[in-house]
This record gives C-alpha cells, structure tokens and sequence, in this order.
C-alpha cells in the first residue's frame, strides 16, 4: 500500500519512524513518502520536506511565516492528489494536519490520526472537524479516549510509543558515554532547550544562568538534529558541553534536567531523571494563550497525565535564576527526588505497556 505520513516536529519523526516500521512488518509491499526528518528518512521511501522548515513556535511566529505555512499546505495538497496515496497518516501537528486532513477526505482517501492533537486543552471545536475527515483516531494519553467518547467519536487507545522507543535502548556505560563526548568526571546536569532556534535561544541563557551555584556539575546541552552544531557554540565552555542526537543517552548518564516543556518533559520522566520544566514565551503569545486554554492546571505531559505536580513547572515571569536554583537543588539533594522516583512508577502504570507502534499499525493495514 502506499501510504503518505506527515510529521511536523521532532517528537512526530520519532513515533513516525517507528510506525513506519511496525508497519513494514505487516505490510511489505509498503510504500512511503512522507514530511517529517532523519529518524522517518532512514526506514525508506521519499522525504518530501523536512520538518525543521515547518516549525513555528507561538502565535507571534505562526503570523509572522504565515505565507511561507499557506505555500507549505499549498504545496502538500497538490503533492497528494498527484499521488494518491491508500491512506493519509497525521502525527500530532494539527493547525497543518486537520487541513490537509478535509482535503486528502474530499479525494476519497483514508485519513488516520496517530496521536490526536491536544483539543482537550484548547481549540475543542476542532473534534467536528475529525468526526467529518478522520476515519480512525488513535489516542496515547490515557485520558483522551473518554474525552472523545463524550464528543461522539470512537478512538483507539493504543498506549504511549515513547515507551516503545525507550524499551529498545541498550544498557549503557556512563563513564564511557563521558570518554567519548570530552566530558569530565563531575555528574552531569542535562539541559533540554528545545529544537526550534527561537525557543532554544529563549531558554539556554535562563538555563545556564544557575551555573555559579552548582559547581560541582558539569553542564551538557542536548543539541536538536534540526540545528548546526555551530548554533551552540557560542553556550559552550570548559564546564558548558554540548552533545547531538544523543539526547536518551545523555538522559541516562545526568543527574538531573532542565527541561523545556513538551514531549521532552515525558522522555526525561520515562528515563527516571528528576526535571525541572521551564516554558518562556513572547508576552503576546503567552497573553492568547492564556486566554485560550481551558481548564487546564499543568503544562507538562507528566503533570496532565497524573493530574498533580510530579514535577516543577517555572512558566514565564516564575522561570528565573532564583527559582531555578531552589528547584534544582531539591531534586538533587532532598527528600524531594525520591518522591520523584515514586511517582515515575505510577506513571509508567498508568501509560499502559509498550506496543503503541504495532497496535496502531495494525488498525491502519485493517483499515
């Protein structure tokens, strides 16, 4: 079958890589070309745009690189109907998806979300939009197959794919994990600032200002595959490292993490590394948002999934040096990092077993 994937961000090549897989073992006459990066690109098929050109961060920079976004949708729509693939597969990305999702439905294509974008926080009118143009939805948050119940629509919970991705990693060697990278002996402090250039520009100054307080770490940069090494050059010193697409590795060797809310915060959780979440936006896309969410007390995946504080969120005028050091300290030295271990546990539980990749594999070949 010929299948047409459209990934926007990151976390979407990393669970698009894996479906693609699970797919190709249950259909091997697959055929895919799809939008997404390096981890999609190395199981096959035809790259047709890579998702470091998609992403725009914040109301301001949606508006800003409005034309270049029409052209993108533009140019997706016509790509589409010159090929004609079996089935549409959407991963998360939803302000592009759910448009292209009416169009590929309107040529008499099956449209399936894997990962259903985040209505349950804002935009909730766009459960309309799915009931008429998604033929499946599947769904990893525990939560969200009730939330679409109520709505009217039948979804699949098909349980979380970062569990997939972090069963398939080896045991690793910290020590040699620092030999290889030019690290020292000092226990490493990881720092995850994004991967897109305006969001990582915002939060490496913040994150690297609590330096002076912990000098017995070392600091170490998890740089994006979407951005140079050379961007991050000039955050770099004798105790500032930086380290690329090695970032699960990193995890597991460090201490502890700043960590810029999203996927990142869940990936750090499901590593059992204690965080800290920062989030800074523009103060006009913060003002909108504000108004536009709903109900919605946390802004971390593992906060949202637990429906408590498992971890710190300094969000916006929060997100400063004291703040940082304070948080940073309890979780390295207090009480408070082994509740932090406990509640990782739950987590875990509560996102169910691994399998997500094959369970909706399955449901998209059936379809």
């Amino acid at each position: 079958m010929k299948y047409y994937i459209i990934a926007g961000e990151a976390s979407g090549d990393l669970h698009g890589s894996n479906l693609m897989k699970a797919l190709r073992k249950k259909d091997p006459n697959t055929d895919f070309r799809f939008w997404g990066g390096d981890l999609m690109a190395k199981q096959g098929g035809v790259l047709v745009k890579h998702y470091r050109d998609l992403a725009f961060m914040g109301f301001l920079e949606v508006a800003m690189n409005l034309r270049t976004i029409l052209n993108n949708i533009k140019f997706c729509k016509e790509d589409i109907k010159n090929n004609r693939p079996d089935v549409l597969i959407l991963v998360d990305y939803p302000g592009f998806n759910l448009r292209i999702a009416k169009f590929a439905k309107e040529l008499g294509i099956k449209v399936v979300y894997y990962i259903s974008p985040q209505l349950w926080a804002w935009k909730e009118g766009r459960v309309e939009i799915i009931k008429k143009y998604v033929d499946e939805m599947m769904v990893i948050l525990p939560f969200e197959k009730d939330f679409y119940k109520k709505r009217g629509v039948n979804s699949h919970f098909v349980g979380h794919p970062l569990l997939d991705a972090i069963s398939t990693l080896e045991n690793i060697n910290i020590e040699k994990f620092k030999a290889e990278n030019g690290l020292n002996e000092k226990e490493i402090i990881a720092l995850l600032p994004g991967s897109r250039k305006q969001e990582v520009e915002k939060m490496l100054e913040m994150m690297l200002s609590v330096r002076p307080y912990f000098e017995d770490y070392q600091f170490v940069i998890a740089g994006a595959p979407s951005l140079p090494k050379e961007f991050y050059e000039t955050y770099v010193d004798d105790n500032v490292h930086f380290v690329s697409n090695k970032t699960y590795d990193l995890l597991r060797c460090s201490k502890a993490a700043l960590v810029t809310s999203g996927t990142a915060t869940l990936e750090t959780a499901l590593l059992n590394v204690p965080e800290v979440v920062c989030y800074r936006g523009s103060k006009i896309s913060y003002a909108i948002a504000k108004r536009l969410v709903k109900n919605i007390k946390y802004i971390s995946l593992v906060n949202l999934i637990m429906d408590r504080e498992v971890v710190k969120e300094l969000i916006q005028n929060d997100l400063n040096t004291n703040n940082l050091v304070e948080e940073l300290k309890k979780i390295l030295q207090t009480e408070k990092r082994f509740k932090v271990f406990r509640d990782y546990e739950l987590l875990r539980e509560k996102l169910g077993g691994k399998g997500a990749s094959e369970n909706a594999a399955e449901i998209i070949v059936k379809l």
